[in-house]
């Protein structure tokens, strides 16, 4: 099968623990651009929180939220907001338990608690802004939201929000995503708008939220540094993302020597 479109996850699998691209990746991505392929991202953070990123890769095509906003080459060509009516039922429960929310658009993003530690905490560990403190919108589009609780507080949401789904991205938060949602999906809306297979298709990832992709595409390949649950998704575990992980997985794949 020749692989026609790659997709690469950012944290943890694009930029390393510092948030930084290594130079072997930034090579690799190149040589795939210069042979024709397509190189896009996929990836649980906003639009504006991988501009950045993607200048440096050149990379103009997205799945973004885990999904729910897909770009292609600039042009915005599938939505799945959050549920407007939920989310504001979400927020009512989770400050009760005193567990603050951020709200994302495609524009910006905002936090109904002001500078709490563990949203500047996640903020500073992704290296990009902390939100602004303001009341949520919710006749705009979300489509993302950030749910501050531990790992043990989760259980207080189990089952109760039957329209989202619920992935931990950090120690201290969770993605609120549609619980029709995930990467895989916004990959198959960018796959059948530009008419390629899923069989043509590779996705790099690490995290929880890549599961359902690395188990869509033809080939799926975890990162060395993913955790086990993740890499048994995966068709190929590649070395870890400053062991030369993307450069590898590409080699192995043929599509760079």
């Amino acid at each position: 099968m020749a692989y026609k479109i790659v997709f690469f996850d950012i944290d943890g699998t694009l930029v390393n623990h510092e948030k930084q691209i290594p130079e072997d990746t930034k090579w690799a991505v190149q040589q795939l651009q210069k042979q024709g392929v397509l190189t896009a991202i996929a990836t649980g953070r906003a639009p504006f929180h991988l501009a950045a990123i993607a200048k440096q890769l050149n990379i103009d095509t997205f799945v973004s939220f885990n999904g729910s906003f897909v770009v292609y080459k600039g042009k915005t060509i599938f939505e799945n907001p959050l549920h407007s009516q939920k989310l504001q039922d979400l927020q009512t429960y989770a400050t009760n338990l005193n567990h603050p929310l951020v709200f994302l658009d495609h524009q910006q993003c905002f936090a109904n608690a002001n500078k709490h530690s563990h949203i500047e905490q996640s903020f500073q560990d992704l290296r990009v802004p902390s939100p602004l403190y303001k009341n949520p919108d919710f006749n705009t589009n979300i489509y993302q939201a950030l749910l501050y609780c531990q790992k043990h507080e989760e259980v207080h949401y189990n089952g109760k929000f039957g329209d989202f789904a619920f992935i931990r991205w950090h120690k201290f938060s969770m993605d609120v995503l549609p619980s029709n949602g995930s990467k895989a999906i916004g990959i198959k809306k960018l796959l059948e708008h530009i008419g390629l297979s899923k069989e043509e298709t590779i996705a790099f990832g690490d995290g929880l939220n890549d599961r359902e992709m690395l188990s869509y595409v033809g080939l799926g390949i975890a990162m060395g540094n993913a955790k086990p649950e993740v890499q048994q998704y995966a068709k190929f575990v590649t070395r870890s993302v400053d062991g030369g992980g993307i450069r590898y997985g590409l080699q192995t794949a043929g599509l760079i020597s």
